[in-house]
């Protein structure tokens, strides 16, 4: 079997040196060469054709998010991008998935992590996914073929019903995290899942969307969501895998370009038709019925399932158990199996009929194919007819 080549591309001696050195450590990747920024990395692109790119973000001379608006144009390649844990850092990050990387690591402290070797298994796990996607590469959709402007000055927040945020009691504290808080996602943590403003207007709920995806998820997200309308009958829980203070720039910038709104979940909120709620990183995401026919979320840190929190198996588990509700479950692009069990004790208990994304157009044909070999997908269809699909299924 041949080696994955892979050229690692940042500006910082140190970093370059053991991003090789984790890539080495694993027989199955050969870095074949290093680039200190974004324009010295397309060109060794051009003259080495490499299966993956790892790029950096913050960079002289060419930044990675140009390189990889470049590279997707001229030179596609499966790129892994490295990312800080910071708002900033999330929030280009995310345009970085829409722009066509395939994924992402965050660097566990700064630009400059000398404590890289953390993730170490998660870059090689990585690098290995995004090989598995050279050839099924899409370019960005729509408008985002251009230069993407700051997350800031995008955000188009639609109207929507809201009160003041509780307080935790006898503090004066609201449960929300403030803006641009990097939440950890460790059980042991202590972190207060984000906690729902208490609602103007209730409805009872009958119809249930349930969504899960992973590597290559958050632009497939953004095909599905952008083409629904903004009276779709239904709400959309989604899980999708990414760590903690991603999703909710994930959430934004989905809520900025979609006729329906999308959220990050928070705990204990009365979901609502029209509007799409994405698990955040770190928590598990559960929907519980409550009185007069309301479904309501959860959050929660128990162990991850399968190595992940939140769980698409989780998700769906939680949807099983709901009575009086004609539920549609989603699998799109991603590795691995997670949402295969769910989806299987959602068929078990009650009506749901499944949508899986075809091969044609996964990123990774992970999550998608144990569906399909379980045989439990009703529709395989290519990602562009899956919300079509969807509203057809719905009416």
């Amino acid at each position: 079997m041949n080696k994955i080549r892979v050229l690692v591309t940042d500006d910082s001696a140190f970093m370059r040196k053991v991003i090789t050195d984790i890539l080495h450590s694993d027989p199955d990747i050969e870095v074949v060469d290093r680039a200190k920024n974004g324009l010295e990395c397309l060109e060794k692109v051009k003259q080495l054709h490499p299966d993956v790119v790892t790029l950096d973000i913050e960079m002289p001379v060419m930044n990675g998010l140009d390189a990889l608006e470049r590279l997707m144009t001229e030179h596609p390649v499966p790129v892994v991008m490295l990312s800080s844990l910071t708002r900033e850092g999330a929030e280009a990050t995310i345009r970085a998935l829409e722009l066509g990387a395939v994924d992402f690591v965050t660097k566990p402290s700064g630009p400059i992590s000398l404590d890289i070797h953390k993730v170490a298994e998660r870059l090689i796990e990585r690098v290995k996914a995004a090989a598995q996607a050279n050839g099924r590469l899409r370019k960005p959709p729509g408008r985002l073929g251009t230069t993407v402007a700051p997350l800031s000055a995008m955000l188009k927040r639609k109207t929507v019903w809201t009160q003041p945020e509780p307080a935790h009691p006898g503090t004066g504290a609201p449960d929300r995290a403030a803006p641009g808080t990097i939440q950890p996602g460790t059980a042991d943590s202590g972190v207060t899942p984000p906690a729902a403003a208490a609602p103007r207007r209730t409805a009872a709920v009958s119809k249930l969307v349930v969504l899960g995806t992973s590597t290559g998820g958050p632009k497939a997200l953004q095909t599905v969501l952008t083409a629904l309308p903004a009276d779709f009958p239904a709400p959309i829980l989604i899980v999708q895998h990414m760590p903690a203070g991603f999703t909710k720039s994930l959430a934004q910038r989905l809520d900025s370009l979609c006729a329906i709104r999308v959220t990050e979940a928070e705990d204990g909120e009365w979901i609502q038709p029209g509007t799409a709620y994405i698990a955040p990183g770190g928590f598990h995401l559960e929907v519980v019925q409550a009185s007069g026919g309301r479904l309501e979320t959860r959050l929660h840190q128990e162990e991850p399932r399968g190595g992940h929190r939140p769980s698409v198996d989780v998700l769906f588990e939680s949807a099983s158990r709901l009575t009086n509700v004609d539920k549609w479950a989603i699998i799109m692009t991603g590795m691995g199996n997670d949402g295969a069990k769910g989806l299987g004790r959602m068929k078990e208990t009650g009506r749901v009929t499944s949508i899986v994304e075809d091969e044609s157009t996964c990123v990774v044909f992970g999550m998608p194919r144990a569906v399909i070999q379980a045989g439990l997908a009703d529709n395989v269809v290519p990602l562009d007819r899956i919300a079509e699909t969807l509203c057809k299924l719905l009416h």
